[in-house]
């Protein structure tokens, strides 16, 4: 049982919570109507084994830092729980076996997507960006938001413009909830090398571009709303949602370093993503509030597929 629980601790499981809830939720606020409920499983399951895998893999990578920083030395790696070598082949065969569970069971599109993922984690983020500049995780971040894409791949078996906004939308959160854990943090990651923005810019300029991170932030949250795939319920949480956070990022701008409010943002920016997608969700099921459907979007990838759009419906 121990080695299994070590196992578990090396997908991270409480981070690909939130991961699911953005890859799930964009499955229901397509025009194909409701996804199945094995579709929705298989879609889990593998997105679950997938960014579980890059957890893995990018705890190898770093374990030579793991052991030094206080927050990570009692990971299953840098702790000799699990040897180096077994976590980085437990990583990759759980992305061969999602991306299979993917092309089989849900459609081509969505593995090629969530296996798109996995590689800009693993190899722009993890090893080549983390160690080489504070934008690591402006960049690098695009990790994270692939889950949307996969999620509405899944039913529609397309990208298209409705979907890079959900992207968009992930993308710019990621700076401001990442930097407010990493000025709690700065100490660990100086001590490694870590160029993380509070390390090598200092603690203002960080605040100062999380809050530029989330006024670009918000507007992208009502451009659903606006362009009519989203109605009004959600265009009032987004907007509520939002100046919550906004009202965090100010309120940690006035104050001089590192205080309770980082970590009361940070708490709260998790809290934030998932409150919105589940508005998403709610708005599309409503019977009132909607304009009329948007004209069909051009699709800018689309795979052809027999049939449905998307298989284990």
């Amino acid at each position: 049982m121990t080695i299994l629980r070590d196992l578990v601790a090396l997908t991270k499981p409480r981070i690909i919570s939130l991961l699911l809830l953005t890859t799930i939720a964009p499955m229901f606020i397509t025009e194909y109507g409701l996804p199945s409920a094995s579709l929705v499983g298989w879609v889990a399951l593998a997105g679950y084994l997938m960014a579980g895998g890059a957890n893995a893999v990018n705890m190898w990578f770093d374990r030579d830092i793991d052991v030094l920083m206080a927050r990570t030395r009692t990971r299953p790696i840098p702790s000799g729980r699990v040897p180096a070598g077994a976590a980085l082949l437990f990583g990759v065969s759980l992305a061969a076996i999602a991306f299979t569970l993917f092309w089989n069971l849900v459609n081509p599109l969505s593995a090629w997507l969530a296996l798109g993922g996995f590689l800009f984690y693993v190899f722009i983020y993890t090893a080549w960006l983390k160690r080489n500049t504070p934008q690591n995780i402006v960049i690098g971040g695009a990790a994270g938001a692939f889950p949307p894409l996969v999620g509405w791949a899944a039913m529609t078996n397309s990208v298209d413009l409705a979907a890079l906004i959900l992207f968009a939308i992930v993308f710019y959160w990621t700076p401001p909830h990442f930097w407010a854990l990493a000025l709690i943090k700065q100490g660990d990651y100086a001590k490694v090398g870590v160029p993380m923005m509070p390390v090598v810019r200092g603690e203002r300029q960080t605040k100062v571009q999380m809050l530029g991170y989330t006024v670009l932030l918000l507007p992208l949250t009502v451009l659903p709303t606006l362009t009519g795939h989203q109605g009004v319920f959600y265009g009032v949480a987004a907007l509520a949602l939002g100046g919550r956070l906004l009202w965090y990022c100010v309120q940690l701008l006035r104050e001089e370093g590192v205080t309770p409010t980082a970590w009361k943002m940070y708490r709260y920016s998790l809290l934030y993503l998932a409150l919105l997608f589940v508005a998403m969700g709610i708005d599309h099921a409503l019977p009132f509030g909607h304009r009329a459907e948007p004209a069909r979007q051009v699709d800018l990838v689309r795979a052809e597929l027999p049939g449905a759009p998307h298989r284990g419906h």
